[in-house]
């Protein structure tokens, strides 16, 4: 029997606040397209952009990620695609639909969960590197 030959995994730097703040936005795309569709109906260059403004450039879908969601949601039922003419050109609005506006109020539920475990966890740790602070200085 021939041994297995092993496939180099890339490393992943743990300690690069790149890689959080990636896995961070990655996670939230999803959660603030819907956040934006439910103020109302945009094509998607405006969805992007309204994430970018909602977060502070904190979270800035591309076109790379946006469209490949949008469809998503689509295929899920959570959105409905209309075409429309503007200034000669072609573009889909996206609209939430009652089906979105529920799964919006889950995942915000879902994330405030998240950021008051999140907000804890900021506090417990501050609490105990004032307390190792003390030990060193008291």
């Amino acid at each position: 029997m021939k041994p297995l030959r092993s496939v180099p995994v890339p490393r992943v730097d743990f300690a690069s606040r790149d890689y959080w703040a990636g896995t961070i936005k990655m996670g939230l795309s999803k959660f603030f397209i819907l956040r934006v569709l439910h103020e109302g109906p945009m094509h998607g260059y405006d969805v992007a952009r309204a994430v970018d403004r909602v977060t502070g450039g904190c979270c800035s879908p591309t076109e790379g990620t946006i469209y490949p969601v949008l469809r998503e949601f689509e295929a899920g039922g959570f959105l409905t695609v209309t075409e429309e003419v503007v200034q000669g050109r072609q573009r889909r609005v996206y609209e939430l639909t009652d089906a979105g506006r529920s799964a919006f109020r889950v995942a915000l539920d879902a994330w405030m969960d998240a950021t008051a475990a999140l907000q804890d966890t900021g506090r417990a740790f501050a609490a105990a590197d004032r307390a190792g602070a003390c030990k060193t200085k008291c």
